[in-house]
């Protein structure tokens, strides 16, 4: 054991791997590999299987995606003919475009020698027909749309499967994938190499380790189930609904918030009703949850990532419908097939997606259980970077929040408060609560059903009808944004400003006004302020409230 630690670090280029991988991890700027990276990618090469468990943002993709386009490039020195050999399974359709966007950027230099095929993209049946015929070397699918495709007889990998990858396996089984994992295993070869990657070890997935697995390598890092505190800061504030609205609007607007942040909520609806609030005081934001096609909401996540806006409202709807929850007869049922269907097209938007250079995660609804709280506060301080996450918390979900700081504890020295608390005084704030409740109570249902319609009307509309024209100009894409407002609200524009008589004296120097005058203003950012800096609210005697 001391002889392992003492090994330096393998860096890419001692894995054996070959120049055109080598040239495509260059070009994607990843100078040494995750500490996941490290360990698997040997063991994969070799040959074994392996179950992956690290936590969200450790490279788990590029971990199982490195050998397998290894293995294949080998493969194909020999081979006569052209065989599909790599099946991923993933639980959504974002996660499956997600894993095929990064095997194409590492064959970026392999020309068509490995091709690859995501399933999960909407294509005519004639032309998907077409491509499984010339079997792609990599088949990227949910688990439901492989079986489809295997059973009308598309797809045989009887004869050729050598690698079956199983990413975000702690979902497959909890939200009925149980039966196309079982199905898909008929038409697969009794010898092959399996992988799964996911971010626990839940009883779930040991038992998808028993079926799929064959004296498999567990990789358990001992690392934490998210960043150490030293990178990622846990904040609470404990408000009720209208407050919580209240917090957010002086958050924005004062420009106390630094840097690109996802609001999470726990249903679709939320969504609406928050962006429809915020759209009333000029602040925009987009919106991701399961009803958007999937294609949308990758774009959005890519422009996200490329910095064309800064805020993202998010539906966590996995864990809004708990099979716990109700046991009524024949309701529990009903329910598991609609979280399964749910499911399929979007997995959670905690889950997985790859968000970059995310400072800040609000959770404005609290999660429901401790694993939604880690996905959703993976979504920040990935790599090296440094994040924050901030829950407000009403009464009703104080027990989930003791539950998650009694789990994360253990990591934090004795007497430390994990979650801390980030002390808001509302009376400070008395005016912007007052605009933040007659706003709240705007939005009422009938204007988030009409908002919901919209949004889906002109996002299919944007999808399909100009696909054609964005691709002969590239350049136009720009103006496809998804913070645009809605307007099934009526938005009275005054309150798009903040005048100087509603901003607490304490705060004035933070949002930059030093004397007074009549006018209103607009919060401007300050020189001596870092763009990617994390929650702060400075300048407000609230005891010794440090920076985030």
């Amino acid at each position: 054991m001391g002889d392992t630690d003492e090994k330096k670090p393998l860096n890419f280029h001692q894995m054996e791997l070959d120049d055109r991988i080598l040239k495509g991890i260059a070009k994607l700027g990843w100078l040494c590999p995750t500490l996941i990276q490290e360990k698997a990618i040997p063991l994969l090469l070799e040959g074994k299987d392996v179950l992956v468990r690290a936590r969200t943002g450790s490279g788990k993709t590029a971990a199982f995606s490195i050998p397998v386009i290894q293995k294949i490039l080998n493969y194909k020195q020999d081979a006569k003919e052209q065989q599909t050999t790599v099946v991923i399974l993933a639980p959504s359709k974002d996660l499956c475009h997600q894993i095929a966007k990064v095997i194409e950027d590492l064959t970026i230099k392999c020309g068509r020698l490995v091709r690859c095929v995501d399933l999960s993209t909407k294509v005519d049946k004639v032309a998907l027909k077409h491509i499984l015929a010339e079997r792609p070397d990599i088949v990227v699918s949910t688990p439901a749309k492989l079986v489809s495709q295997l059973q009308e007889g598309n797809i045989s990998v009887k004869d050729s499967l050598q690698t079956l990858v199983v990413d975000e396996a702690d979902l497959m089984f909890t939200f009925g994938f149980e039966n196309d994992l079982k199905t898909v295993l008929d038409y697969f070869p009794s010898v092959h190499q399996s992988i799964l990657a996911s971010a626990t070890l839940e009883k779930d997935v040991m038992e998808l380790k028993k079926i799929i697995l064959h004296n498999p390598v567990i990789l358990k890092l001992e690392e934490p189930e998210m960043a150490p505190a030293s990178q990622l800061a846990h904040y609470h504030i404990l408000a009720e609904e209208v407050d919580k609205a209240a917090v957010l609007y002086t958050l924005f607007k004062l420009q106390l918030v630094k840097g690109k942040s996802i609001i999470f909520v726990n249903s679709i609806d939320r969504c609406y009703r928050l962006k429809l609030f915020l759209e009333q005081f000029s602040i925009r934001s987009c919106i991701l949850n399961s009803e958007l096609p999937a294609k949308i909401r990758c774009h959005t996540v890519n422009q996200f990532n490329q910095g064309l806006y800064d805020i993202i409202i998010a539906s966590d709807e996995l864990h809004v419908l708990d099979p716990s929850v109700n046991e009524k007869k024949g309701q529990k049922k009903k329910m598991i097939k609609q979280i399964a269907k749910q499911v399929e097209s979007e997995a959670g938007v905690s889950r997985g997606i790859d968000f970059q250079f995310v400072s800040n995660v609000i959770n404005f609804d609290f999660p429901k259980d401790v694993n939604a709280y880690i996905h959703r506060a993976g979504r920040t301080a990935r790599g090296n970077n440094t994040g924050s996450v901030l829950s407000l918390v009403s009464i009703e979900e104080k027990e989930a929040m003791d539950a998650v700081e009694d789990h994360l504890r253990p990591g934090y020295e004795e007497g430390d408060q994990v979650l801390k608390s980030y002390h808001f005084k509302m009376e400070e704030v008395e005016p912007f609560r007052y605009r933040a409740r007659d706003a709240w109570r705007a939005v009422t249902k009938f204007s988030i059903r009409e908002a919901r319609i919209k949004e889906i009307k002109t996002e299919m509309f944007n999808s399909e009808k100009l696909k054609s024209f964005f691709e002969e100009n590239p350049r136009d894409l720009q103006a496809l944004r998804h913070d645009r407002t809605l307007h099934t609200v009526k938005v009275q524009e005054h309150l798009g400003d903040v005048p100087e008589y509603i901003v607490p004296d304490s705060l004035k120097h933070v949002t930059g006004i030093t004397t007074k005058r009549k006018k209103s203003f607009v919060p401007k950012k300050r020189k001596t302020e870092k763009a990617d800096n994390p929650l702060m609210m400075e300048g407000i005697d609230y005891g010794k409230q440090r920076r985030v």
